[in-house]
């Protein structure tokens, strides 16, 4: 069966949600999503979002989105310029993103980003957030985040960054 990357296939993490055979190749990631991701939802800590397939439970790909703040002066100094003289700014914080090694290299990750950016710009539509920030766990996700324009800050390089107003650009 081909992949479905559609809107409608990412959707909030529920009970009847089958997670026992997700592996993505990072144990921690799968553990986080097996036995963590539904308390965090419950709890109201992280908001976990996951994609299936038609008719099928198995989750094939997940990330979570929450409220953060960041510290301006980690900002880059162009940006700082143009923001409001607060110690801390609101952001989304992209928690986690992975995708089963069945479905790796079939665009799910890019997929699922978008999904989070724009679910992160309708939110910060009611709730302000000036960016969405993630903490890429090494070389490769960190690449991965770059790909798509994703800004370092200054005092934490894998801690990376992508303003609201480039994400409503991409949906303009």
């Amino acid at each position: 069966m081909a992949l479905v990357l559609a809107p409608e296939y990412v959707v909030p993490l529920q009970k009847a949600h089958d997670r026992q055979f997700f592996d993505c190749g990072n144990e921690s990631l799968n553990r986080y999503l097996r036995e963590q991701a539904r308390q965090d939802a419950e709890k109201r800590a992280a908001a976990p979002f996951v994609l299936t397939q038609p008719g099928s439970p198995a989750v094939l790909g997940f990330y979570t989105l929450s409220a953060s703040l960041i510290p301006v002066r980690e900002l880059p100094e162009e940006l700082m310029r143009r923001l409001p003289r607060y110690a801390q700014l609101p952001v989304t914080l992209l928690g986690r993103l992975a995708v089963d090694q069945t479905v790796g290299g079939k665009g799910a990750g890019e997929f699922l980003l978008t999904d989070a950016l724009r679910r992160s710009l309708d939110g910060a539509r009611q709730i302000a957030a000036m960016a969405v920030i993630v903490d890429a766990k090494d070389k490769h996700a960190e690449s991965f985040y770059r790909h798509f324009n994703f800004l370092p800050f200054q005092q934490t390089p894998r801690r990376l960054f992508l303003p609201m107003a480039q994400i409503a650009a991409l949906f303009a």
